[in-house]
């Protein structure tokens, strides 16, 4: 016969471990019990149908208000051609509002494609960390002043390489700043979310070193903006630098906001005639500046910014106190 001690606690079920250590933000997919090998793969599957199901309506809608107002029509024709002017409101809205597509359509790609909450996208948290964006926009913002207004000590021989398609603002000053302020962020940030949140973290649930995730996504970031040699070179140390900010700072703040400053600035500039929206490559005098500023801004964010993937205990990266005996797994969808 066997006797069992009623003052004996009862035995504690098993419940799936977290790792000993955190995981850096490119293998933050590999945090959340049950993935597998396939999931970026269906994840980027389901990104992609879900960013044509949102196009699909947006394009029919449009096509349709075509029909009864031409110019609505006409502006999309150009918006999607070559000849896409930057400066034309209508056009710039068809043409960022499509880019904000991609942010629902990675959230719910790393959803239900990947298996896990579409919060890890943002940090290892599995959130957007609200507090510190006032500081890092406030850091991006001095450091693009700081920017522009040291190019503008060069010669104006210097800074009239690059070729355009227009002459600045084309006169509806108030309406483009007014698109640029409430679309742009979206942009910036969705921007942030494909390439440096979805692709990054499906790399790197293959491949453990960061520098492949970093790297990796950059020729996609570049083949989407259509500039010269000059320009590229400048897009991909952009891409470098904000994919070196959401490893080493453990989530996408960084990124996004050296993002949203640079691009409200430039279409802000454009706005108002200062800059040309539409030219195709920019002056090789300016480069040095460009690469400046995002190395300034990349070193003073890290410093202020410790990274999460070195500091943050696996029970506190997923919201749940320490249980005697193991550690229970994160609930946060």
């Amino acid at each position: 016969m066997t006797f069992t001690d009623p003052h004996r606690d009862p035995p504690v079920p098993d419940l799936p471990r977290l790792p000993a250590e955190p995981y850096p933000y490119h293998r933050a997919a590999l945090a959340r019990p049950g993935n597998r090998w396939w999931h970026p793969l269906t994840t980027l599957l389901v990104a992609v149908a879900v960013f044509a199901v949102l196009m699909l309506p947006t394009v029919v809608a449009l096509v349709v208000a075509g029909i009864f107002v031409p110019s609505i029509g006409t502006a999309v024709d150009r918006a999607v051609s070559v000849d896409a002017d930057l400066t034309d409101p209508a056009q710039l809205l068809f043409m960022l509002a499509t880019i904000c597509l991609l942010w629902p359509a990675a959230a719910l790609g790393v959803r239900w494609g990947g298996r896990r909450p579409a919060g890890t996208l943002s940090s290892v948290t599995g959130r957007l960390r609200w507090r510190v964006f006032p500081r890092l926009l406030g850091l991006a913002a001095v450091l693009f002043v700081v920017w522009n207004g040291l190019s503008l000590l060069l010669p104006e021989a210097w800074v009239q390489a690059g070729e355009g398609r227009g002459d600045g603002s084309s006169g509806n000053v108030w309406l483009l700043l007014l698109v640029v302020l409430a679309v742009v962020p979206l942009q910036a940030t969705a921007e942030e979310y494909a390439f440096r949140g979805l692709l990054m973290q499906g790399i790197g649930s293959w491949l453990r070193h960061p520098a492949f995730a970093i790297l990796l996504p950059v020729p996609l970031f570049v083949l989407g903006h259509g500039y010269g040699l000059v320009g590229q070179i400048d897009v991909a140390a952009f891409a470098v630098a904000t994919g070196w900010l959401a490893w080493r700072t453990g989530g996408l703040e960084a990124a996004i906001a050296l993002h949203v400053i640079n691009n409200v600035g430039v279409f802000a500039l454009g706005s108002v005639g200062l800059s040309d929206p539409n030219a195709t490559d920019m002056p090789l005098a300016a480069l040095p500046f460009s690469l400046a500023f995002l190395l300034a801004y990349s070193l003073i964010a890290a410093r202020a910014f410790p990274a999460p993937a070195l500091t943050a205990k696996p029970h506190e990266r997923n919201g749940h106190p320490p249980t005697s005996g193991t550690t229970a797994a994160s609930s946060r969808v």
